[in-house]
């Protein structure tokens, strides 16, 4: 594997210490509202488990190919960007006091996600349109695995389940454009 400087794995370094420190502040810190009845215990162990699968796949590949090259921080760096975001969004209250934040969020964030995803895989799947196929169809994947998690961990004892499935579909679909956006720049990206 080629050496790069390391400064850039600052940035996939940072967002998952500051994920990890506002959910602890979540899961243990009692009284804050916005915290209450939202699995904040679970995400305390699922987020730096799933933030540090991506990049463990890569280094267990390229150990066992021999063909890592230059480490992709960069991709690691936008494939947890949407915890922090997640968790940033609870600290702030945002996804009660700002009614199109849960929207805006789920389009967004699947869209930097499936950014990192795509960059990842890109130059190995073939025509462009094989780039825009893989990746949308990885994020639709991604968005009902959360979707699943949701409802397991907090919507379905929760205060949330009258309007659960309305908000699922919704939060599906936008995974899902989010994820298709940032398919056609990879393709297109794949192009040039």
């Amino acid at each position: 594997m080629k050496r790069t400087p390391p400064w850039p794995a600052l940035w996939p370094a940072l967002v998952l210490a500051l994920t990890v420190g506002q959910l602890a502040v979540a899961t243990f810190v009692p009284g804050i509202d916005q915290f209450e009845g939202k699995a904040f215990g679970a995400r305390l162990v699922a987020y730096p488990v799933m933030m540090l699968v991506v990049p463990a796949v890569w280094w267990l590949h390229a150990r066992r190919t021999g063909s890592g090259g230059a480490v992709p921080w960069g991709a690691f760096a936008l494939v947890m960007l949407p915890f922090l975001i997640d968790v940033t969004g609870n600290s702030l209250d945002l996804y009660d006091a700002v009614v199109w934040w849960d929207d805006a969020n789920h389009y967004a964030n699947w869209a930097l996600l499936c950014g990192g995803i795509g960059l990842l895989l890109a130059d190995h799947l073939g025509p462009p349109w094989v780039v825009v196929v893989a990746v949308t169809g990885i994020g639709a994947v991604l968005a009902i695995g959360w979707e699943l998690g949701e409802w397991f961990t907090f919507i379905r004892q929760g205060t949330e389940l009258d309007t659960a499935y309305e908000d699922t579909l919704g939060d599906e679909v936008l995974g899902t454009l989010g994820a298709f956006t940032s398919a056609v720049l990879m393709g297109w990206r794949a192009r040039r």
